[in-house]
């Protein structure tokens, strides 16, 4: 889980809309805009696009 007051600032580096939690893929960041999934490395997410999966 990443703090709230994290997942408040962060924002997706490919197209800038916020990111969240989805229960579906635990330890991601999901992007609901352009379907991204970012994973969390040891509650530290990792907003790298090459390290990005495409998510639905």
């Amino acid at each position: 889980m990443v703090a709230t007051s994290l997942l408040a600032i962060l924002v997706c580096p490919a197209c800038r809309h916020t990111l969240s939690e989805v229960a579906q893929f635990p330890n991601e960041l999901v992007c609901a805009s352009c379907a991204l999934g970012f994973p969390v490395v040891e509650g530290i997410p990792v907003l790298l696009l090459d390290q990005a999966q495409a998510r639905s």
